[in-house]
């Protein structure tokens, strides 16, 4: 099975690996750079359509070929009930253009770095400067530095791809497809 991710990130690309692993036999991923037509900060909606964008425009580009899935990830916030959550969109798009979307587990952020991103920064600039590191969203990333290790990126797009792949391991409810499920191991 082969597998392109819409982004060089090296943690999109390690999630992508394990959570399809999870599910099909040795999934061969591919990194390919696609643009998210979205702001580098994306907020609310722009969140899954830039991971929505990500993924379509990999199913048609050059390197598309054989390719079994193609999958877009966009780290984004949402605002609601006051407070604003920092999460993974994520779309996979199959070799038919069957399309499911789903999301990270969203946790929140502090207020003065809630403030910045809303006014246009980049959630991993403003970690960047607050922790004295450099590309922390290539490595573990917000979430790694609020729970102190617990969790990093790559574990919270993990969880978010293995619930966004739920209706490709069951596609006869969503797609109508008629024929039997995917085994374990199965595309």
């Amino acid at each position: 099975m082969k597998v392109l991710v819409g982004s060089m990130n090296p943690v999109k690309r390690v999630s992508v690996e394990e959570a399809f692993g999870l599910f099909f036999d040795t999934p061969v991923v591919q990194c390919v750079a696609v643009p998210s037509g979205v702001p580098d900060q994306p907020i609310d909606d722009e969140t899954l359509v830039g991971a929505r964008n990500r993924a379509r425009t990999l199913r048609v580009a050059p390197e598309a070929g054989e390719a079994d899935f193609f999958v877009g990830i966009e780290g984004g916030v949402v605002e609601q009930v006051g407070r604003v959550f920092a999460f993974g969109g994520i779309c996979v798009v199959d070799r038919h253009g069957r399309e499911a979307l789903g999301s990270s587990p969203r946790f929140e952020l502090p207020p003065g770095v809630a403030r910045q991103v809303l006014a246009g920064r980049e959630l991993g600039l403003v970690m960047d400067e607050m922790t004295g590191q450099q590309n922390s969203k290539h490595k573990g990333g917000a979430i790694g530095h609020f729970t102190r290790g617990v969790m990093d990126r790559r574990a919270l797009y993990v969880a978010g791809l293995v619930v966004t792949l739920v209706p490709f391991l069951n596609r006869s409810l969503y797609f109508g497809d008629g024929g039997p499920e995917p085994a374990v191991g199965e595309a």
